[in-house]
């Protein structure tokens, strides 16, 4: 396997691109070739791993010129990932740093046209949602609804306006400057954070820099979960810090769904009894509902497939918002990839920035 010759000891790359990895034998090797093959800036990878226990070290062992580095003991009290990603930008040499995850594909030239938008913009952050590949009933019915919301809550157009207190960006593809980055003094500053990609948008904006945040189809592209047991170990992990109340939210999808279904099934019954006009009525207030969901999904950028199916995943949805709501504030832990992590909210401000402490061996990414 090949890559573009990595810049010599004495020069300095552009970029570092770090890649945290945890058991990512199924995805790593795809991302490192479509990293590896990146023109017009000078780089090199970076993969750490994180205690994996199956091929993952070999694969990257098996690209040339990959740096493959091992995290290292978990310091107190800190998150498998931001342990990684720290342990990987102290050995970065690039002046901009590329935090990607192992489940990422990278188009061609991606990475020189990231760092020449972010150059443009003026940005010390620039962060792609990437486009999610869909397969399975679950993903391509519940992943659109999820999308969609975090569109809506976390919006592109606020993140990247200076003047706006918004703030937010995706771990999956996260190029941020290194000035920026150690003058907010890197993850070692959000070591406790679930998510710290969003912790770290904050940090940056609050440092008056400018972040820009958008999809990045035309970017990258990543299949987050392969199962139907990881998906919902991955959102229960998240779901209860991305949404301030998640329970309400829930419900609220949960009445949409019925809205719309119950709502289409009166029409039907009024019209078979030969009431035309209440199933006229009931048919033109599904019809407006239903549309302002679509209008909704469609920013998720699932494609038509998708799009069409989203509407069975808002019950999903809502199973998913109410059972990390539920280990959050019940059981006091989450789950992934096998560990259990005790979690603790202890104030409003907390239900945005969670301290957590590994009960398990470590953490995991």
């Amino acid at each position: 396997m090949s890559m573009q010759p990595p810049p010599s000891e004495s020069a300095q790359p552009e970029v570092s691109v770090i890649v945290p990895a945890r058991d990512e034998e199924a995805s790593l090797g795809t991302c490192l070739e479509s990293l590896a093959g990146q023109q017009g800036v000078s780089f090199e990878i970076i993969v750490v791993d994180d205690g994996s226990a199956d091929r993952t070290a070999a694969i990257a062992r098996s690209f040339a010129g990959v740096k493959l580095v091992e995290a290292g003991p978990l310091p107190d009290g800190w998150s498998g990932k931001s342990n990684a990603l720290w342990t990987g930008a102290q050995l970065a040499r690039g002046h901009w740093l590329l935090f990607t995850d192992a489940d990422t594909v990278h188009l061609p030239r991606s990475l020189a046209r990231s760092l020449e938008e972010a150059k443009r913009h003026g940005a010390e952050m620039l962060s792609y949602s990437p486009a999610q590949e869909l397969h399975g009933f679950i993903e391509r019915a519940v992943m659109p609804v999820i999308f969609a919301e975090l569109a809506a809550k976390y919006k592109p157009r606020e993140v990247s306006d200076p003047n706006s207190p918004a703030a937010a960006a995706n771990g999956q593809y996260l190029l941020i400057a290194r000035e920026a980055y150690n003058a907010i003094g890197g993850h070692a500053a959000i070591a406790t954070c679930l998510l710290e990609d969003v912790e770290l948008a904050r940090a940056v904006k609050c440092c008056g820099r400018r972040i820009r945040f958008r999809f990045g189809g035309d970017a990258v592209r990543t299949r987050m979960y392969r199962s139907f047991a990881q998906l919902a170990e991955g959102w229960t992990k998240n779901l209860a810090l991305l949404f301030k109340a998640p329970a309400r939210l829930a419900l609220r999808r949960l009445l949409e769904f019925l809205a719309i279904v119950c709502g289409l099934a009166l029409a039907a019954l009024a019209l078979s009894l030969g009431d035309a006009p209440p199933a006229a009525l009931m048919g033109i207030s599904v019809a407006l509902i239903y549309l302002a969901f679509l209008l909704r999904i469609r920013k998720a950028h699932a494609g038509a497939v998708s799009t069409a199916l989203a509407i069975l995943g808002l019950p999903i949805f809502s199973y998913l918002l109410l059972r990390s709501k539920l280990y959050y504030k019940w059981r006091r832990s989450v789950t992934w990839k096998g560990r259990r992590y005790s979690t603790q909210v202890s104030s409003p401000q907390e239900e945005r920035r969670t301290s957590a402490r590994p009960t398990g061996e470590r953490w995991s990414i």
